[in-house]
């Protein structure tokens, strides 16, 4: 699995570049922490809100956790056709690798709603392969 990832639902297009931070792992601690950066660009034609995330965090033995909230990094960003939105979060695991993906519940200017999926990508502490 590579550590970046793309998808594009009803003109919301998610980027993910996913990296290891050695600075934030302690391995006599059975911590590794992972920093993924994620571009969020409205391709559509209508206004979207972002509202809420959903991510699924698998790490390599297969422990699943799911986290569930509002909005990315305390914003709720609003996204005209054309604009971006980036940011940069965190996530420790138990083990050297592991793998995420999840959703954006969007809102459009219309009040409906849709969830932007967050292709699969892998957190791993050494790459050595092509991504």
């Amino acid at each position: 699995m590579p550590t970046r990832s793309e998808a594009i639902t009803r003109g919301v297009r998610v980027s993910v570049t996913a990296r290891y931070s050695p600075e934030y792992s302690d391995h006599s601690r059975r911590k590794w922490f992972f920093l993924y950066t994620i571009r969020i660009t409205n391709e559509g034609s209508r206004t979207v809100q972002l509202l809420n995330r959903h991510w699924v965090i698998t790490d390599a033995n297969g422990e699943v956790e799911e986290v569930r909230g509002p909005g990315v990094v305390g914003q709720q960003p609003v996204l005209k056709h054309g604009e971006s939105f980036e940011y940069t979060s965190g996530c420790p695991l138990e083990t050297a690798f592991g793998s995420m993906k999840g959703s954006y519940e969007m809102q459009l200017d219309g009040g409906e709603t849709f969830n932007a999926d967050v292709a699969g990508f892998a957190l791993r502490e050494r790459d050595d392969a092509i991504n």
